[in-house]
């Protein structure tokens, strides 16, 4: 009987455990989102502001590529920080 409380006790401590795990990454998870959301809108200021003027107001198309490069770069960028933190540790 004691043995069976100790192993549930055990248990109960490994699944709470686990549940903090799974918080901590879905939290981080959502704070990632509102940080790239944020991002998104600063970059697509950035571009209507600054850069549209200069191609052109009706170069749309252009715009969008120049958009498209600075959010891939930023991506890239982050990414590769990132891995090496990871492999540091």
């Amino acid at each position: 009987m004691v043995q069976l409380f100790r192993r549930l006790t055990g248990e109960a401590k490994n699944l709470q455990k686990e549940a903090f795990k799974q918080l901590l990454t879905l939290s981080t998870s959502a704070f990632g989102l509102v940080a790239a959301l944020a991002w998104n809108e600063f970059i697509t200021e950035f571009v209507e502001t600054y850069i549209r003027p200069i191609v052109g107001a009706s170069s749309k198309l252009i715009s969008s590529l120049i958009y498209a490069v600075i959010i891939t770069l930023f991506a890239v960028l982050v990414t590769y920080n990132l891995t090496k933190i990871v492999k540091r540790r």
